[in-house]
């Protein structure tokens, strides 16, 4: 979907290139994220391909037509664009900044409210309660959710989105970095990603492109190819020593969770303590996971506190779990958050809050140490 072909870049004045014959390759539908070192030339390279800055040599496709033969309105129309400072305009309305390549394109304007109010559903945000607010009444986090929507408006196939989740404070960060790993699972688009940030290039990309300064490419691979194996001393220190933990932000925590009957044990608040105390004690699990009649996550009883309060429903004795995570989270994350609250095993939620497993310590430990032996 997007292929460099030995593209470089050299401002007027500069004796050394910004870029220096980059090539790559992205398949349609993944996630490429240019990484490396200040001045290594990442939001050039991502800047090209929609011609904001144009190659000095090489060549650029993107769904195989060559972007120096295009017009570059057209071409940025065709590709959307996510910047970390948002770039909402302030005077215009939700409605109205989703809608501006709609616009431009022509749309009517029955087509463009649908997919406003389809774009915002899909972000999270009430279209009732938030089209026809200005960008100075949203949190941040908002903001950057409208900025994500904006790009998306006319359904593009390409995405360029340059340190996105980059001015937001970190719990946002993270939470962002969630729903967009959901919402990429739906739509499918070819990403461009840039980011200084190693675990952030770990988490959302399925492909890395590490740059030294001076624009050329030191290693391009999959996550865990370039934490595995490092082409060279460059990419093990940009990396980082703890590269064998950081793979456990490779794995969501899905892939992990426990879901059958020896590491959930559910029940309803109606149920007794007592039928709880005899299920835990035949599993030999000491925890009992508390969910309403949709399946929704309301609390967890400790074998002990079921074995304290014979006769009682779980509803009168059950409590708030200290932490939960989502599938999306990576098993880096949800770890550190157990260890973080001395917890041995996290409940994992989906997007309406129901509980779709239980994350073990054992579990990742496990993990960990097959990567060892890898």
């Amino acid at each position: 979907m997007i292929k460099l072909e030995n593209v470089t870049k050299i401002y007027p004045g500069m004796s050394e290139p910004a870029v220096n014959g980059v090539s790559l390759e992205i398949p349609e539908g993944e996630t490429c994220v240019l990484i490396g070192p200040s001045g290594c030339g990442k939001t050039t390279t991502m800047k090209m391909v929609n011609r904001l800055i144009d190659p000095t040599s090489g060549r650029i496709f993107v769904a195989g037509q060559n972007v120096m033969e295009q017009d570059p309105v057209e071409l940025r129309r065709s590709i959307g664009y996510v910047i970390q400072q948002i770039g909402l305009f302030p005077h215009m309305t939700i409605r109205d900044n989703i809608a501006t390549v709609p616009q431009l394109l022509g749309w009517d304007k029955e087509r463009i409210d649908r997919r406003v109010d389809e774009l915002l559903e899909l972000m999270g945000l009430d279209p009732a309660l938030h089209r026809d607010r200005y960008p100075r009444q949203l949190s941040g986090g908002q903001r950057q959710r409208i900025g994500v929507a904006r790009a998306l408006a006319a359904d593009p196939p390409v995405m360029l989105m340059d340190e996105p989740f980059g001015a937001i404070d970190p719990i946002t960060r993270e939470h962002l970095q969630n729903e967009f790993l959901r919402l990429q699972k739906q739509i499918k688009k070819t990403i461009l990603f840039v980011t200084h940030d190693i675990d952030e290039a770990i988490k959302m990309g399925t492909r890395i492109c590490i740059l030294q300064v001076g624009g050329t490419v030191e290693q391009y691979g999959s996550p865990d190819e370039i934490l595995a194996r490092p082409a060279n001393a460059f990419v093990a220190g940009f990396v980082g020593a703890d590269r064998g933990l950081k793979r456990l932000g490779l794995v969501r925590t899905v892939d992990v969770m426990r879901k059958d009957s020896t590491g959930v044990v559910r029940f309803g608040p109606w149920d007794s303590t007592d039928d709880i105390l005899a299920r835990l004690t035949a599993t030999g699990r000491r925890t009992a996971w508390v969910v309403d009649s949709d399946g929704r996550f309301v609390g967890y009883v400790a074998i002990d506190r079921a074995r304290e309060s014979p006769g009682k429903s779980a509803e009168e004795v059950m409590q708030p779990y200290p932490a939960v995570t989502v599938p999306e989270a990576t098993l880096k994350d949800a770890y550190s958050i157990m260890l973080t609250q001395g917890l041995i095993r996290m409940p994992v939620l989906g997007p309406d809050k129901e509980l779709l497993g239980v994350i073990f310590s054992d579990d990742v430990h496990a993990v960990i140490r097959a990567n060892q032996e890898e």
